[in-house]
């Protein structure tokens, strides 16, 4: 089983890691390969394809790329992300040193604090694969000069794609996803949205008094948020002006290619709520005062997604095993969802998972035990404390997680470069 795992996730030759560890040697290995960069005779393979399965039902594009393809992205990466880093905004989030989905959330939560009440939902129609090639390199480009380094970046865009037919197409737009280095292009092509935002009167490149100047005029202030593909535009006016602000966005996003989605790209009210990196950040009234704020919670769509899980795991675990190995892969993926979550108002949605849990599980025990009492079982995995547990380990209760607050910190967040500095 392990060799087919392996065969599945490794690129079109086939080759893993640990193959290539044993029969060439990792020292002979990084050798050949910087003897065919110098020589300029590296020449990326074609990506495997691989579709995974999204929520709604449809399918994600992965490519996956070969370990020797992987080496060399990873090397351009070191080169390529401090001279970006030094141009990216501090509006951008996603897939950069130090920087979380908590900081993104928490700006979001911040500015609608601050009277930015109307907020654009952007949703880009198949981000990763429609970006063009032609436009991106124009912008990498403008900041590397080697000509050596361009060529590499270009070859890898260029690489084919081998699809689960076994057809290879030729590949002329996007950045494949699963690769090293599409994370940092993607950024590289998005920025022209970043820019576009920054450079707009009443954008975040205004000062603050002229941005009292635009309220007394009756003209829109707004800022801009985004992770990755993933974005939402806060804007201190009316929804008019959101409507004329995403018009502009995607004209903006056109010059690389890329398409809003008229149905997903929603414009709402803070009243009404948003939903944000697996956040629903909405303002009302807090309980036993008048006074209304902006609270985080768990989103209902993930809260979906990880009891979809949870049932997913307790059909893959088969009642001829103990409990102990369900136990086993139940908690870390809860573990780990309550952990994402714990900073915000998430104590009944953790409550309402452990009530989940426990029935989730007492099901499984029920059809691997179809001839025993309810009170034998109780007896043999609960015990007085009335929560599942094996000989090892116990179900994980998300209530014991605490719940706290994440702070906001702030446009400046330091790069690794920076603290080297």
């Amino acid at each position: 089983m392990r060799g087919n795992k392996g065969a599945r996730t490794a690129g079109v030759d086939g080759r893993t890691a640990s193959s290539i560890a044993l029969r060439v040697g990792v020292e002979e290995f990084l050798g050949m390969l910087r003897s065919q960069i110098k020589d300029r005779s590296f020449r990326p393979m074609p990506v495997r394809e691989r579709m995974i399965p999204k929520t709604g039902g449809k399918l994600r594009r992965l490519g996956i790329t070969t370990i020797t393809d992987r080496v060399v992205q990873a090397s351009l990466k070191l080169v390529l992300e401090p001279i970006f880093e030094a141009d990216f905004l501090p509006c951008s989030y996603g897939f950069r040193p130090n920087r979380r989905t908590h900081d993104a959330v928490a700006e979001v939560r911040l500015l609608t604090s601050k009277k930015y009440e109307w907020i654009v939902e952007g949703d880009i129609k198949a981000c990763f694969d429609e970006i063009s090639h032609t436009a991106l390199m124009d912008r990498v480009r403008a900041r590397v000069g080697d000509k050596r380094v361009l060529a590499l970046v270009k070859a890898f865009l260029k690489a084919g794609i081998l699809n689960e037919d076994g057809q290879l197409r030729d590949n002329d737009t996007g950045t494949p996803q699963g690769s090293i280095l599409s994370p940092l292009l993607s950024n590289v092509a998005l920025s022209v949205l970043d820019e576009h935002i920054a450079q707009t009167p009443g954008g975040p490149g205004t000062d603050r008094n002229e941005r009292q100047r635009r309220r007394r005029r009756g003209l829109p202030n707004f800022r801009l948020v985004r992770y990755a593909d993933d974005w939402c535009l806060m804007v201190h006016g009316t929804k008019a002006d959101a409507e004329a602000l995403r018009d502009q966005i995607a004209e903006a996003l056109s010059t690389i290619s890329l398409r809003l989605s008229q149905e997903k790209t929603l414009i709402t009210h803070i009243e009404q709520g948003l939903d944000f990196l697996g956040w629903h950040i909405q303002r009302h009234r807090k309980p036993g005062t008048n006074r209304h704020y902006v609270y985080t919670y768990p989103a209902k769509k993930a809260l979906w997604a990880i009891m979809a899980k949870v049932k997913t795991l307790c059909r893959e675990v088969g009642t001829n095993q103990p409990l102990d190995a369900l136990l086993a892969r139940i908690n870390p993926a809860v573990r780990g969802w309550c952990a994402y979550f714990r900073p915000g108002v998430s104590f009944a949605t953790f409550s309402y998972l452990r009530h989940y849990l426990w029935h989730a599980v007492w099901r499984w025990v029920q059809r691997k035990h179809p001839k025993t009492g309810r009170r034998k079982i109780f007896r043999r995995y609960c015990g007085r404390r009335s929560w599942w547990a094996s000989e090892n380990r116990e179900l994980f209760n998300p209530i014991t997680v605490g719940t706290t607050r994440y702070r906001y910190r702030g446009p400046t967040i330091p790069t690794p470069w920076d603290a080297a500095g």
